[in-house]
């Protein structure tokens, strides 16, 4: 009630941070303070909201927000699971000056590149910061630290997704943007939970829906959209790729497949066709638990419909097996034509603001910026003649792998700015055991996170309310965000703490504003052609491509064929494979991971956001009615669940909508956190975790009244 209290003296807009569909806002201000926010028009999101975008933005003013520069005591040991209180970090740190702390933070890198090699370092960026900002800082790591060993949550996200989609289309990005589906009368949303995650995308779905659109949800999880849908396939934990290969197996045996655009825009079909005859409907059945009966509907509907499009979240992704399972959606889309026009296309919803500007900028380590390889010595040339420097030839190392090497000594000190590997990877007994390990760490934050409590120096940064800048979303929509309150104390912008540590490590950078990065970045980025800092901010958002300064930019693509060899869609085989680790006597259950409707990724701002935090307080373990009676519990009842890499004590939620002998946990939560359990091997090409699925141990906790742990 008091942060609502009086009118607002003035008004700002800019862009929600917190998921890819990118809502328009507005800020209403008072005396330099967040009264609320309003929706605005915008492209992605017509004036709506969701409960995070509408009351999640009082983290701002919290006051655990860094104001001050910190350097690590002397004799201060890091300690692997340490907690500090982010209200008193003075038992641990010392506050510092800008030019000490940068001084500091500068020394370090360069110490251990000196010594032991640009390769001893790495970095991680933030898809919750700016385009500009994400650029910056990926430049910094290659010129600077001179190593590619610089990433962020695309690696935990989608990367396998995005691996499928660069080899099978030539383009990481989406086909068509979502609201293409007012033009689509089929639809699929799988590994997707839309109503939660991005609630406002969903409402799109559900009008579709509405006029008529059949409407396909395919989850191992129930989940509201399915009351809109055609049909829920909720299909078995894991098994994404036997149910998707007997829909393929149909419309390929059946001659559904359009012969036209196949032979005009695909390559691989003969081999791919040859390969898809193995798997029946009646053979994989079985095996994802959907009936053969409803495969064939609904892979004939699918081939069948006029415009059919294609979304999908980490349900998909998060597996060993998430590249295979992407690839069998592009083989969708291919063998029916089903891409390139309106309301048709491969859409991978994207999770946080900025993660595809972000991963567009660069914030990879085996790509320059627009997915331009960091092998080919022809681009390499190019950026080496733009960047005034060489530039290491060989990919770097993802997030879990640069954590496997702080193990076995070969990093030693990173700089990350706004990221919180400390929560954010999977078994986090070995990530923070690695992050306590380094030699030298700089983390650049608005709060003391999880991941600060291990830094050398702490460095405090701007959140989104408090800077300019431009972010992509998940429509491929650039759009400008705006300044709407005064940093905090002595923070300062993400962008200006990179630019000085650069300076302090020998690089000559004379970025003035934001607006200078964004011009440096349309020079080496062809993906913004025709966009300008001047024209978004006359326009607040263009989606890429754009083929001219006066026109829209395309909401669909590949209308004429795709950005590979030939123009030529790639048709790829996935094979059956299991998840790395299964059920067993000893963990029988199914432990999979992922977000709620009221908090974002690691919690940093939501469980700081008072709305928020007060409806969703509490970390929980959802379990099916047959479980809760099978353990003999009731909801509200402590639970310990138990994997191979570590344990944890939540409350017990009764949930319809997982399945019996599985268990669901949000990762929000710092007192019981997800990812002390989940597991680390990796998808081989897009070397992202296996956050959703792992084998489990639940069980009560014993001696504990119900009243005390509530």
């Amino acid at each position: 009630q008091n942060v609502r209290s009086g009118y607002p003296d003035h008004s700002v807009n800019s862009v929600c941070p917190y998921c890819g569909v990118g809502c328009q806002l507005t800020y209403r201000i008072k005396d330099d303070k967040l009264l609320y926010v309003t929706g605005k028009n915008g492209p992605a999101n017509e004036n709506r909201l969701c409960v995070k975008g509408r009351f999640g933005f009082d983290y701002v003013h919290n006051p655990q927000r860094l104001t001050k520069p910190m350097i690590r005591k002397d004799g201060v040991p890091k300690v692997p699971h340490e907690i500090i209180d982010p209200a008193n970090p003075w038992t641990h740190f010392r506050e510092a000056t800008w030019e000490e702390a940068l001084a500091r933070a500068a020394a370090g890198l360069k110490k251990i590149r000196d010594s032991h090699g640009s390769r001893a370092l790495a970095g991680f960026g933030s898809a919750k910061c700016s385009n500009e900002e994400a650029y910056l800082f990926q430049k910094l790591v290659r010129t600077g630290l001179r190593t590619n060993n610089v990433d962020h949550c695309t690696r935990l996200c989608h990367a396998s997704s995005v691996a499928a989609l660069l080899e099978g289309v030539g383009s990481g990005a989406v086909s068509a943007t979502f609201n293409e589906v007012k033009n689509s009368d089929f639809i699929i949303v799988i590994g997707a939970n839309p109503t939660e995650n991005h609630p406002v995308a969903a409402t799109y779905f559900k009008q579709a829906a509405k006029r008529g659109a059949k409407l396909v949800v395919m989850d191992p999880r129930g989940q509201a959209l399915k009351r809109h849908a055609w049909k829920m396939m909720q299909f078995k934990n894991g098994t994404d790729v036997a149910m998707l290969n007997a829909m393929l197996n149909v419309i390929v045996t059946e001659g559904l497949y359009d012969q036209q655009y196949v032979q005009t825009y695909t390559e691989g079909f003969e081999a791919f066709a040859e390969h898809i005859k193995d798997f029946t409907p009646e053979d994989m059945a079985p095996i994802c638990g959907i009936d053969a009966d409803t495969l064939r509907e609904v892979a004939r509907s699918y081939a069948r419909a006029e415009n059919a499009i294609i979304f999908w979240g980490m349900g998909v992704s998060q597996h060993t097996h998430g590249t295979d399972n992407a690839r069998c959606l592009i083989a969708l889309a291919l063998t029916t034509g089903q891409i390139g026009r309106p309301g048709t296309g491969l859409h991978p919803l994207r999770g946080q603001n900025n993660v595809q500007g972000a991963s567009d900028a660069g914030l990879i380590p085996m790509f320059f910026p627009d997915y331009r390889s960091v092998e080919s010595e022809e681009i390499r040339t190019r950026y080496e003649l733009a960047w005034g420097t060489k530039l290491d030839p060989k990919r770097g190392l993802t997030v879990v792998e640069i954590m496997d090497a702080i193990h076995a000594g070969t990093i030693r000190g990173m700089y990350i700015m706004g990221e919180n590997p400390a929560m954010s990877d999977p078994d986090l007994n070995h990530a923070r055991q690695a992050l306590a390990h380094l030699e030298h760490l700089v983390v650049q934050d608005i709060f003391l996170t999880e991941t600060a409590v291990y830094a050398d120096v702490v460095l405090p940064s701007s959140a989104w309310p408090e800077k300019d800048g431009t972010v992509t979303n998940t429509n491929r929509q650039v759009q400008m965000g705006r300044a709407a309150l005064p940093l905090p104390g002595n923070a300062k912008p993400d962008w200006w703490i990179t630019t000085e540590i650069a300076k302090r490590i020998g690089l000559s950078w004379t970025y003035g504003h934001p607006r200078d990065v964004f011009a440096e970045m349309t020079t080496l980025m062809p993906s913004l052609a025709n966009i300008t800092w001047q024209r978004l901010e006359r326009e607040d958002a263009v989606t890429y491509p754009c083929d001219a300064p006066d026109k829209p930019g395309r909401d669909v693509v590949f209308d004429k064929g795709f950005p590979r060899p030939g123009g030529f869609g790639k048709l790829v085989a996935a094979k059956l494979t299991p998840p790395d680790e299964t059920p067993d006597h000893e963990y029988p259950f199914i432990l999979t991971t992922g977000r709620q409707l009221e908090h974002w990724h690691t919690g940093a701002m939501t469980r700081r956001a008072s709305v928020l935090d007060a409806i969703e307080p509490s970390p929980v373990a959802c379990v099916s009615r047959g479980t809760i009676a099978r353990l003999g519990v009731s909801p509200g009842d402590r639970l310990r669940v138990t994997t191979r890499r570590g344990t944890v004590e939540l409350q017990a939620r009764q949930d319809d909508a997982v399945p019996d002998g599985v268990v669901f946990i949000p990762f929000a939560y710092q007192e019981a956190a997800a990812n002390l359990l989940t597991n680390p091997a990796l998808d081989p090409f897009g070397k992202i975790p296996e956050f959703k699925f792992c084998a489990a141990k639940v069980e009560p906790v014993a001696d504990v009244p119900r009243a005390a742990a509530e």
